[in-house]
Order: C-alpha cells, then sequence, then structure tokens
C-alpha cells in the first residue's frame, strides 16, 4: 500500500511564446485548468500502475475541490482522509513557454492546514511506504515521519519545493528523492557535493539507510545506496509539457518499490514514467499507466555507477 500525505492543489496552466519580464504583459497561446498538487499527482501516479493508494490532506469547501479530486476518485485512490477546510483548495499557477519549460507559483491555501494526526498508525506499518513532499508543513512531515519510523513503513520524501532539511527527519527517510536544481539549493546546508552524482553518493554513504535519487531532466536520473548506484536514461521523445514530470517519477518509484522491485528496476520505470509524461500537457492528464510505461521501458538505458 502506498500511503501518501500531501498537497491537492488546481493548476492554472497558460502557454507563452517566453515568459514576461518583470512589468511585462505577454499575449497567451491558451489557457486550462488541471487537477494538480504534489501529493495528489504522486497518488495518481502510484494509482495507475496499479498500486493501491490512500491519500491524506485537505482541500477547500468550493468549486476547485471537486477538480482537484476528479480524476483521484476515477482511478481508485482512496479519499478518506482527504478533510475539507475553510481555506481555499490550494492553487498552482503554471507558464509553460515554447521550449517546454514552466515556472510555478503555488497558493497553499487549505494545504497549509493538512493533519499528519488523519494518517491512521494501520496505515503506516511495516510493509506500506509512505510519501511526503514540501508542499505541506514542515513540522506536519516531521511528526508523521517519525510515526512511520516507530511502525517500520518505508518513508520517502520528495524534497519539492527546496527547503532546508531538517537532520532528524534525514534519519527517518528510506529514499531522498530531489531534481538537480533542488540538490544544489539543498546541499550548502547539508555539506554535501551539488553535483548530482556525488549529491547523491555522499548522502547514501552518511545515512546508510538512505537512498537518494536525482532526477536529471532529459538525461533522466541516478540513484544511489551505500551499496552502490545506477543511472538510468531516457529515450528522446517529442516535449510538450514537463509540468508532472518529477511527480510521475516520484509516484511510480514509490510504487515500484512497494510492489517488491530493486531499485534498478524501479529507476528504470520511473523515468519512463517522467519521460512519458512530458509528452502530454498538464500534471495529471499525463501521468502514465503501467501499460505505456512497459511499452517504453526497453529503450530506457541503464548503467552501474
Amino acid at each position: 500500500m502506498v500511503v501518501v500525505f500531501g498537497s491537492i492543489n488546481v493548476d492554472l496552466v497558460t502557454r507563452v511564446n517566453r515568459f514576461p519580464h518583470p512589468g511585462e504583459t505577454v499575449a497567451a497561446e491558451s489557457f486550462a485548468v488541471y487537477a494538480g498538487g504534489k501529493g495528489a499527482n504522486q497518488a495518481l501516479a502510484a494509482a495507475r500502475v496499479g498500486a493501491g493508494v490512500r491519500l491524506f490532506g485537505a482541500v477547500g469547501r468550493d468549486g476547485f475541490a471537486e477538480t482537484a479530486l476528479a480524476l483521484l476518485a476515477a482511478n481508485g485512490v482512496d479519499l478518506g482522509g482527504v478533510a475539507r477546510q475553510a481555506q481555499p483548495t490550494g492553487c498552482a499557477t503554471i507558464l509553460v513557454d515554447d521550449r517546454a519549460e514552466n515556472c510555478i507559483v503555488v497558493a497553499a491555501g487549505a494545504n497549509a492546514l493538512a493533519d499528519p494526526e488523519s494518517v491512521p498508525d494501520e496505515a503506516l506499518e511495516h510493509g506500506t511506504t509512505l510519501v511526503l513532499q514540501h508542499e505541506v508543513p514542515e513540522r506536519a512531515n516531521a511528526a508523521l515521519a517519525e510515526r512511520a519510523r516507530r511502525r517500520d513503513a518505508r518513508i520517502v520524501l520528495n524534497a519539492a519545493p527546496a527547503r532546508t532539511i531538517a537532520l532528524d527527519l534525514l534519519t527517518r527517510l528510506d529514499v531522498l528523492i530531489v531534481n538537480e536544481t533542488e540538490a544544489a539549493a539543498l546541499a550548502p546546508a547539508l555539506g554535501w557535493p551539488q553535483e548530482p552524482e556525488r549529491f547523491a553518493r555522499t548522502g547514501a554513504t552518511a545515512f546508510p539507510r538512505l537512498t537518494v535519487a536525482v532526477t536529471l531532466g532529459s538525461r533522466g536520473a541516478l540513484a544511489c545506496t551505500a551499496a552502490g548506484g545506477v543511472s538510468a536514461r531516457p529515450p528522446a521523445v517529442a516535449v510538450v509539457d514537463t509540468t508532472g514530470a518529477g511527480d510521475a517519477f516520484v509516484g511510480v518509484l514509490a510504487a515500484t518499490l512497494d510492489g517488491g522491485a530493486d531499485l534498478h528496476d524501479a529507476l528504470a520505470s520511473a523515468v519512463a514514467a517522467g519521460t512519458l509524461s512530458c509528452t502530454v500537457s498538464g500534471a495529471q492528464p499525463s501521468l502514465p499507466d503501467r501499460a505505456a510505461i512497459e511499452a517504453i521501458l526497453p529503450l530506457v538505458t541503464t548503467r552501474p555507477m
């Protein structure tokens, strides 16, 4: 079982030729509203590859809440742990340019009220995988990770957006996932190198139970444990929108590890998922199913490091 505690948003996606400069107005090519939020996206990514998934978090009592939850419900994600709050549903405003790069501004809304106590102890037992991100309060993640460690769940943290990670939290994690920009931002405070492979190796050496994975955009991803490392590189694809790629990677990595796959196979599947997600606009509509991942998986090249 994959248990996700995290953000649930709507994404307001605007496509532009280029990002505006400060004080400048540019004409948009299109505008759309999608369900999003790192927690919701990762829960859906895991569900689409066949994992049983429970999502815990908070939405508002507004019209955006139904938009935010619709695809999750349709794909069998257990939403019994999603609370309704007086604060508005979280919202991400996303600009996507002609190169398929994006810039994002997030308003937390109800996500700031996500309650770790809403996750029951039985959801944190040995054999479950808890997935956390940085779009909910740090204290909430810390409290939940402490409980999960005591009960021997696998704990996965996607440290995005980048913010300082407390040493106590690092000691409780089984898997830390960042992109290369986040690795560079986190490295100085941790005393780790900024370069992705050295960042991952240093973290895995400093915390022997920890697997550190770094995503590298079109170059795929790498992951290190105390015993060694592996990298995975995807085939070239026609990129439309990179918005959901990181969440596809996290959700599928967590789901495949939860299903008993080793790190090599889990990393390859996660890279395939992230690659496929770049070929469709919007975060949740782009998340691939197991059949699509298996079709592209032979084109993902892996090597030990």
